[in-house]
């Protein structure tokens, strides 16, 4: 049986144990939301990996991806970014690779990581397709299915499917005159072309009971695709964005009741007023349903900067209520990203995610130890407490001061230096030592 249908059953799973002792409720609490659907565990039978929970009232967690393109397939590199992406906290590793041995790279990188892996199948499918039948719309559906089950069967733990495109959807975006910044989404566009060029709908869609059938043997987890993601600011939360979301809110409903863990993915590009009215519309339509946000982006002008914007869009999105969220890097818009480049978009992620769980969670208690740790001049803890300090020792050594207690930014005018010891009569009467 999957999480979901032992939480059903009243069962508290080492699974569900094991989250609620790293995240604080308690396991009946984490049981009854993974029942209902609100939180889900990745955790394919077979594949160990390590035990994470995704949803409403724990840590918004960070995704990091990877994976080659048709220009540059380098599976060391791969591995590399992959290790990297684990050791700067990442919570989970997508593999999206699209260039060479795509099985093997996938088989290299999940041995390399221990975090829980996932995958868009569709990729895969489709680069079959091209190989074998000369184009992607040549694909025969039924290598649909069998990559999916594939890539179960070796230990994927949730995989990003593309159901919420069909017929309608497309219509939609005929009678809205397409869009700015067209469709970006590579599952969503290959798609979209072999449906129109077979005069088909997607059987992704239409045949979303096998979907779940396969997913849910294996207990992977089932991340509903935005593959009409705005990848323009001018096209965000517009109609054919929103009929893909209410038909995946609907197919989350559906999953779950078949016995299938559900997440639902968020927009790409969107200006920050528009944020919380897209959370409010997934969590509403979809009984709360984890919600996977992709960046998100909030301005399309920053080209070797969208790790920052998108880190902007994080924040929010997490202190709105979103409950995971896929890092951008430096090179988003621009190349396949590099080592360097992973690294920095974990990490300014995970600082955007705390952000945003400082709101949703009130999770505010390493900041205030931080702030005493300043305070008192206390640069051991101050490294200890950080996210990562491995750029704040570098910063420091690099301007060291003569004096171990303040540093070259004030020198002799450090604040806390001149008022040291003169509230601790204060601070003992308040608690606050």
């Amino acid at each position: 049986m999957t999480q979901i249908e032992r939480a059903v059953k009243g069962e508290v799973t080492e699974e569900t144990s094991r989250v609620a002792r790293d995240e604080g409720p308690t396991p009946e609490v984490v049981r009854s939301r993974v029942a209902s659907g609100q939180i889900v565990i990745p955790s394919n039978k077979n594949r160990e990996a390590k035990v994470i929970g995704i949803g409403k009232g724990l840590r918004t967690k960070v995704n990091a991806s990877i994976g080659t393109s048709t220009e540059i397939a380098d599976t060391a590199m791969e591995i590399e970014k992959a290790k990297i992406a684990e050791a700067y906290g990442a919570d989970t590793l997508m593999d999206l690779s699209v260039g060479g041995d795509i099985a093997r790279i996938r088989k290299e990188v999940m041995n390399a990581v221990t975090i829980p892996v996932g995958t868009v199948p569709l990729y895969e499918a489709f680069a079959i397709a091209i190989e074998k039948y000369g184009a992607a719309i040549n694909m025969p559906e039924e290598l649909l299915f069998d990559v999916m089950e594939r890539q179960c069967d070796e230990g994927v733990s949730f995989m990003a499917i593309h159901c919420g495109i069909n017929r309608m959807t497309i219509e939609r975006l005929r009678k809205q005159g397409y869009r700015y910044g067209g469709l970006v989404s590579k599952g969503g566009s290959y798609l979209t072309a072999w449906m129109l060029h077979n005069d088909r709908e997607n059987p992704l869609y239409e045949r979303f009971d096998r979907v779940v059938e396969i997913l849910k043997k294996h207990d992977v987890v089932l991340s509903l695709g935005n593959g009409f993601r705005a990848g323009a600011i001018h096209d965000s939360t517009d109609r054919v964005q929103i009929q893909e979301l209410i038909i995946n809110c609907e197919l989350a409903e559906t999953g779950r009741r078949m016995g299938c863990q559900m997440m639902v993915e968020g927009p790409g590009h969107i200006p920050i007023d528009e944020i919380e009215a897209n959370i409010i519309l997934e969590k509403r339509m979809s009984g709360e349903a984890p919600f996977y946000m992709l960046g998100p982006i909030t301005t399309d002008i920053a080209p070797g900067y969208d790790h920052v914007t998108a880190a902007i869009g994080a924040s929010l999105s997490s202190a709105y209520g979103a409950d995971f969220i896929c890092y951008v890097t430096p090179s988003e818009h621009l190349g396949l990203p590099y080592p360097e480049d992973v690294k920095e978009g974990v990490i300014t992620a995970r600082i955007a995610a705390h952000i945003g769980d400082m709101v949703k969670n009130k999770d505010r208690d390493r900041d205030r130890e931080m702030s005493k740790a300043r305070r008192d001049l206390n640069w051991k803890q101050q490294f200890e407490i950080a996210l990562t300090s491995e750029r704040a020792h570098y910063i420091r050594n690099k301007r060291q001061s003569p004096s171990e207690e303040h540093c070259t930014m004030c020198g002799e005018f450090c604040a806390s230096q001149i008022l040291k010891g003169f509230f601790d009569k204060e601070m003992q009467d308040y608690g606050k030592k």
